[in-house]
């Protein structure tokens, strides 16, 4: 399946979680997810950056995807060490077609769920558009330092306390 924007999910479509560590993307999932985040960051945000930061080979991959199997959601989770000292969630991001239908939501609580499960009790970092403030501390995350211009737009750093879990989440294979 190539291109999210084929068949976005509807308001009550199933989503389909898929926990991915990189060196198992298919070239298929890994052209899906691109396609999506450069619709939105770089053509939607109009914000012109190399969205292929050397990153993605050392995280986990959250990506939805909808009945008809195209990604309509993703997230990717960083290892303790590669951004922050602990694990964090990056590049959340849902098909302009699904927003509002509180898939975003949704998003954050499988990443947050799977973040949890491979660093259980570890504090989970995330660098915040200042728009979604709200959205984020919703989700237990609460701002942390001062605002800070990432590619032309204000974010900043928020932070969600580490929770312990009791079993882990396997990836797929």
């Amino acid at each position: 399946m190539h291109s999210s924007a084929d068949k976005p999910a509807s308001p009550s479509a199933e989503i389909f979680w898929h926990l991915v560590p990189y060196p198992e993307l298919s070239l298929d999932a890994l052209y899906d997810v691109l396609e999506l985040r450069q619709r939105v960051f770089i053509v939607e945000q109009n914000c012109p950056y190399i969205d292929a930061d050397g990153i993605d080979p050392s995280c986990w991959h959250v990506i939805g995807r909808n009945e008809h199997a195209a990604v309509v959601a993703y997230a990717r989770i960083l290892p303790p060490g590669l951004k922050y000292a602990g694990p964090s969630i990056g590049r959340v991001v849902t098909h302009p077609k699904v927003r509002g239908t509180g898939l975003g939501r949704q998003l954050m609580r499988e990443a947050i769920k799977f973040t949890d499960s491979l660093f259980p009790g570890e504090s989970i970092r995330i660098s915040a558009q200042m728009y979604l403030i709200r959205f984020y501390g919703g989700l237990g995350f609460e701002p942390v330092g001062d605002p800070y211009d990432e590619d032309g737009i204000p974010h900043v750093e928020m932070v969600r306390s580490g929770m312990p879990q009791e079993s882990g989440i396997q990836p797929e294979n």
